[in-house]
């Protein structure tokens, strides 16, 4: 089972339009968003096909204010540079676009990794990965929150904020 699957029924509807699924692991939020990924991914969840292949923090193929959307589904957190990597993802937006994201919090998933025996994820930079962390990033950001939630499924928050 997929991340995205876990949160789709209360995430796509802000994926409307023309958008990115970045790490889509094969389980894109839409089946028509553009997918990227890295050319060998380390999760595969899915058999949908990648669109692009490539690191999430350069979304080179796409121009200033283009897209609709951009979701992003446990990815934010393997960046070390968080602020760098919003920067980049909200370039693509066009004004009035979404930028959805669904995370885990960094002490919930190792808390649940403990109680279930599942492994860490190594790929994760941040201990104190969380919400209040990403907010305190946004809050300097040219957006406005639209929709979030702390506590989504075991482990995970949500966060959909909107470009000026």
């Amino acid at each position: 089972m997929s991340e995205t699957s876990r949160c789709r029924e209360s995430l796509q509807k802000w994926c409307q339009g023309n958008g990115l699924d970045l790490g889509h692991g094969g389980d894109p939020i839409r089946p028509a968003a553009v997918t990227v990924d890295l050319p060998h991914p380390y999760s595969r969840v899915g058999h949908h096909p990648t669109n692009l292949e490539g690191d999430a923090t350069s979304l080179y193929w796409f121009a200033d204010g283009v897209l609709d959307y951009v979701y992003s589904s446990h990815l934010l957190e393997d960046f070390r540079n968080t602020r760098y990597v919003l920067l980049e993802w909200l370039r693509v937006l066009k004004p009035g676009g979404h930028l959805v994201l669904y995370c885990p919090d960094e002490k919930r998933f190792r808390r649940h990794c403990a109680e279930t025996g599942q492994e860490t994820n190594m790929a994760h930079k941040h201990l104190d990965f969380s919400l209040a962390k990403v907010m305190t990033i946004m809050e300097r950001l040219p957006v406005d929150i639209v929709w979030q939630k702390d506590a989504m499924h075991d482990y995970s928050w949500a966060l959909v904020v909107v470009k000026r």
